[in-house]
């Protein structure tokens, strides 16, 4: 019990999500519909792309990525080469699967470069980057996917929207990296990355990226197969390393299962709806941020969607949360489940850098949102 105990205390996250998903199911019985409501495509993604990014770890993969960034001879050009790669990264292979892929990254490189102070301000902003780098493109998140396909808009009129907070969002994140490295004007120097492990399969180092690309096939085809790829995903690790399997991280998986459970249980109680129906129509904007803030901007759109008579000041408004809080953004959850995996204890520190940096980027850009969520989505 008291084990039982010490793991909830440890995954606040999980426990906050999980206590939502219960007095959720409180108010609306579980149900056959509950669980098709639920995003599964999104969670079988999310594990694909956690247990092969577990490989690429493993096998050294990302060696010739980190070889390249050491070549970034200031604190300045390596956080720009950094922020933006999640930046425009993002809008391809979503928010959520480019800080997977760069803040472990940024930590280790960090470290090396003997900078670990700069650990969280620099994945603070990634974590921004991520946010507003994936809004330009109708895949870049799962909020955008899903409004996409209901805006009935063509794909370059949902970009012509989002291009003016993207690219101003792009010109903020150069102010703000300037201003966090106006001190440190000396060269940086990585110390010498450890050679490959004895244990490094060169079968694997080939399987491995092979299955990342099939992941971000089954991202950018929104193919109805996507079970498939679980199955491919499972039986490759079974075969190659089951112990990759071991090492995914479930906890993550379950709070995101728990967010979804709770905003599709909330969406389907009628008194809610009616509630949230008085209020919301011509309060998008607003009322997405607010929302978010209790239970993410993923879950957010499905439950505001039915609503909404501003299609613009929804997107925008969800689009925007991930800059107020931790929960504004299940990519941010994923930024503060990478780093406290890194440093067990600290999850108080990110969450102030966090907040410090993303509030001052909010006070920048909210107006802006604000003010484009009246042209609407025609």
């Amino acid at each position: 019990m008291k084990r039982i105990l010490a793991f909830f205390r440890k995954e606040m996250m999980l426990t906050l999500s999980l206590a939502a998903a219960v007095a959720a199911l409180l108010i609306t019985p579980p149900s056959k519909e509950l669980l098709a409501d639920i995003d599964w495509r999104t969670l079988g993604t999310l594990f694909m792309m956690l247990t092969v990014l577990e490989g690429f770890k493993k096998e050294n993969i990302f060696a010739p990525l980190i070889r390249f960034s050491t070549h970034f001879s200031t604190l300045r050009t390596l956080s720009l080469f950094l922020v933006f790669g999640v930046f425009f990264t993002s809008m391809f292979v979503t928010n959520d699967v480019s800080l997977i892929i760069f803040v472990p990254l940024t930590i280790l490189l960090l470290r090396q470069a003997n900078m670990e102070n700069y650990i969280l301000p620099v994945i603070s902003l990634e974590n921004i980057a991520a946010v507003r780098g994936s809004m330009l493109m109708p895949f870049g998140s799962p909020q955008n996917l899903f409004l996409y396909g209901r805006f009935g808009v063509s794909a370059g009129t949902f970009i012509l929207h989002m291009l003016p907070l993207c690219a101003f969002s792009a010109l903020l994140l150069i102010l703000f990296i300037v201003v966090m490295t106006r001190k440190e004007k000396e060269n940086i120097s990585f110390t010498t990355p450890e050679e490959e492990s004895e244990s490094v399969s060169r079968t694997r180092q080939i399987a491995y990226p092979i299955l990342f690309l099939m992941v971000l096939g089954v991202i950018v085809t929104r193919t109805r197969f996507w079970y498939a790829a679980v199955l491919v995903v499972i039986v490759a690790m079974l075969v190659l390393d089951r112990r990759i399997l071991i090492k995914t991280d479930y906890v993550l998986l379950a709070t995101f299962l728990c967010f979804f459970i709770f905003s599709s249980s909330i969406a389907r109680n009628p008194s809610i709806s009616s509630f949230l129906s008085r209020l919301v129509a011509g309060r998008e904007y607003w009322w997405s941020i607010g929302i978010s803030q209790i239970i993410s901007n993923v879950p957010a759109s499905i439950v505001l969607y039915p609503f909404t008579q501003n299609n613009a000041g929804l997107i925008y408004g969800l689009d925007t949360a991930g800059l107020c809080s931790l929960i504004g953004s299940l990519a941010s959850v994923i930024n503060y489940r990478i780093y406290v995996r890194e440093y067990p204890g600290h999850g108080k520190a990110f969450i102030k850098t966090f907040t410090l940096i993303s509030w001052m980027f909010l006070a920048i850009v909210i107006v802006p949102g604000y003010l484009l969520s009246f042209w609407e989505f025609v």
